[in-house]
C-alpha cells in the first residue's frame, strides 16, 4: 500500500526537465539579460548623461559664450560708429580677450580643483593600513584627476570659434544695416545650433534648450545695442560712418 503511494506520488510529480519545458521562466538564468515583457528584447543600458556634463558644459558654454560676447561687442560698437573697420576690431578685440579670458579663468578654477583631489588622496593614503590595495586605487584616482592645461585650452578653442561666426559674417562687409544684419543672422544660427547640439548630447529636450540660447542672445545683444547707443546720445558722441 505504502509503495503504491510512493508510486502514485513521484508520478504525479513532474521532473525537473518536464517543469522548466512548461514554465520555461521557472530556471531563469541569474545572469541572463532581462528583457523587456512588451517588445520581448534585452534592456539596453541607458547613457550616462551625468558623465558627459562636465565637458559638455565647458564646450557648448565657452563656444555660446564667445559668440554671444563678439556678436554684442560688434554690435554695440556698431551703435556709436558705424565703420566697418570699428565693428571688425572690436569683434578681433573681443575675441582674443574673451578667449585669454576663458583660458585663464578655467585653468585655475580646475587647478583648484587638482589640488583638493590631490590633498584628499594624501590624506586617503595616510590612514589607509592595506598598502596594495591602497596603491591600486591612487593610481586609479590618479588617472581620473583633471588636467588644467587641456581644460584651459579646450575653453579657449570653444570661445574662439564661437566668436569667429559673427565676426567672419559681418566684419568685412561695408553697408552698416547689411552688416549689422549679418551678425544677428549669423549668431541666430549659431545659438540655435549650440542649443540644439547641446540638448542632444545632454539627453534634454533640443526644442526648449534652442529657444532659451536664443533668446538670452537676443536680448545680450539688444541690450549692449541699446545701453551704447543711450550712452552716445547722453554724451551727444556723433555716430560715424566714415
Amino acid at each position: 500500500m505504502s509503495f503504491r503511494l510512493t508510486s502514485l506520488v513521484h508520478a504525479s510529480t513532474p521532473s525537473e526537465s518536464e517543469s522548466e519545458s512548461e514554465y520555461p521562466g521557472s530556471g531563469r538564468d541569474p545572469e541572463a539579460v532581462p528583457e523587456d515583457l512588451e517588445s520581448g528584447k534585452p534592456e539596453m543600458s541607458s547613457v550616462n548623461y551625468m558623465a558627459r556634463a562636465q565637458w559638455l558644459r565647458a564646450a557648448v558654454l565657452g563656444a555660446n559664450d564667445g559668440l554671444v560676447s563678439v556678436a554684442s561687442l560688434m554690435i554695440g560698437v556698431g551703435a556709436v560708429n558705424q565703420t566697418a573697420r570699428a565693428m571688425l576690431v572690436s569683434g578681433m578685440a573681443g575675441l582674443v580677450a574673451g578667449a585669454c579670458s576663458m583660458a585663464i579663468g578655467e585653468f585655475v578654477s580646475v587647478y583648484a580643483q587638482y589640488d583638493i583631489q590631490v590633498a584628499q588622496m594624501k590624506r586617503e593614503s595616510s590612514r589607509s593600513s592595506n598598502g596594495d590595495c591602497s596603491n591600486g586605487r591612487r593610481e586609479k584616482k590618479e588617472e581620473s584627476l583633471p588636467n588644467p592645461l587641456l581644460a584651459a585650452g579646450a575653453s579657449a578653442l570653444a570661445f574662439a570659434l564661437g566668436a569667429m561666426l559673427p565676426l567672419l559674417a559681418g566684419g568685412f562687409i561695408k553697408a552698416w544695416g547689411v552688416r549689422v544684419g549679418a551678425v544677428c543672422a549669423a549668431s541666430s544660427v549659431g545659438l540655435a545650433g549650440f542649443g540644439t547640439v547641446g540638448a542632444i548630447l545632454g539627453g534634454a529636450d533640443p526644442a526648449k534648450s534652442a529657444l532659451r540660447v536664443l533668446l538670452g542672445g537676443w536680448l545680450a545683444m539688444l541690450v549692449t545695442y541699446g545701453v551704447l547707443r543711450l550712452f552716445g546720445l547722453a554724451f551727444n558722441m556723433q555716430v560715424s560712418s566714415s
